[in-house]
């Protein structure tokens, strides 16, 4: 899904409403406006921001409310095209221009040619390559491989890095005349982590949308789940967060999340295996030690009302009580509250 639009990746070009985009957080505020204001001006755009925080998003809204969104948004994810065919990717070439090229071919650039072109991963881009891509950017030109003469295209080019481009360019990596062209804008995504408020709408969003593709029925989530997913950090941004609703939609149970948030926590030490102790054993533990975690949170957050606590974990009261029981939580509420802080602490 690399190159699928996060939080649409299954909807071909179709984008969620830009309320799902932006969401609510202050931090996508700049980026709101800032797309606002690029979208109709006719220079480069250079969207940063770590591994999926949806800036393929961003380039097709860029694409779509620009003056040209009636031609074509031609979309190149630079890692993905092996080293030796780049070039002729981007760029095309001409019949007999080397063994196997029977036929001229044009390439993306030429198919972008009234629209947007967008360069996925820049910083992977080939140095070879760049001072070629340098030349379309100052004068819309660029030579077909086994071409002697150029070609002209009207195209609009935005680009994307989740790399450092300062540190490549010191490096040598990154041409630095190209690196000031690429960015006439520069829109910051920001991680996922720094945009909490939006996690609930992004992920009824994704139950809506998944439970339509998979036609499933899945519970709905619990208010102890949607903490505990906004207070995640969410090293993988809003990719991994869709590939976990996913999952959740087509298994069908929290345990699917609760396994996802217990991988990235530090709070759980697992012993190291050294033949003494069966998987079996250990899973049980884990789970058990979630499970008492949970307990006791949903217990504080309805004030150690059990009845509403049950409610909270999707459970009946008598369930409830018998986790209690099998978890070791004193059943009054003064000790249970002195649990509660020394397990939060």
């Amino acid at each position: 899904m690399a190159t699928e639009p996060l939080i649409a990746s299954a909807m071909g070009n179709a984008l969620p409403p830009e309320e799902v985009v932006f969401g609510v957080s202050p931090a996508m505020a700049p980026v709101r406006q800032l797309v606002g204001k690029a979208a109709g001006a006719n220079i480069p755009v250079l969207i940063r921001g770590e591994s999926g925080t949806g800036k393929e998003i961003i380039a097709t809204l860029l694409h779509e409310q620009s003056p040209w969104a009636a031609g074509p948004l031609v979309k190149v994810n630079c890692p993905a095209i092996p080293g030796s065919l780049v070039e002729s990717e981007l760029f095309g070439y001409e019949k007999g221009a080397f063994t196997g090229a029977q036929v001229a071919k044009p390439g993306r650039v030429e198919a972008a040619h009234g629209g947007t072109l967008f360069l996925d991963e820049i910083g992977d881009l080939d140095p070879s390559l760049q001072a070629k891509l340098l030349q379309l950017l100052q004068d819309g030109n660029f030579t077909r491989i086994g071409s002697a003469s150029d070609k002209h295209v009207e195209v609009r080019v935005v680009c994307a890095t989740n790399r450092p481009l300062e540190e490549e360019m010191a490096a040598g990596g990154f041409r630095r005349d190209l690196y000031y062209r690429i960015n006439a804008i520069t829109i910051h995504l920001p991680p996922l982590r720094e945009r909490s408020a939006d996690i609930p709408m992004l992920v009824e969003y994704l139950l809506e949308y998944y439970t339509r593709k998979y036609n499933r029925q899945p519970a709905r989530l619990s208010a102890l789940i949607m903490g505990e997913m906004c207070r995640n950090s969410w090293p993988g941004n809003i990719r991994q967060l869709e590939n976990l609703i996913r999952r959740y939609v087509i298994v069908g149970s929290e345990d699917v999340i609760l396994a996802e948030l217990l991988s990235r926590s530090d709070d759980w030490a697992l012993p190291v295996p050294n033949g003494s102790c069966s998987l079996k054993t250990v899973t049980r533990e884990v789970v058990a030690k979630v499970e008492r975690k949970f307990i006791l949170r949903a217990l504080q957050a309805a004030n150690w009302n059990r009845r509403r606590a049950a409610g909270a974990l999707n459970i009946s009261y008598r369930s409830l009580l018998y986790k209690i029981k099998e978890a070791g939580i004193p059943p009054h509420r003064s000790p249970v509250r002195n649990n509660v802080q020394r397990e939060e602490a």
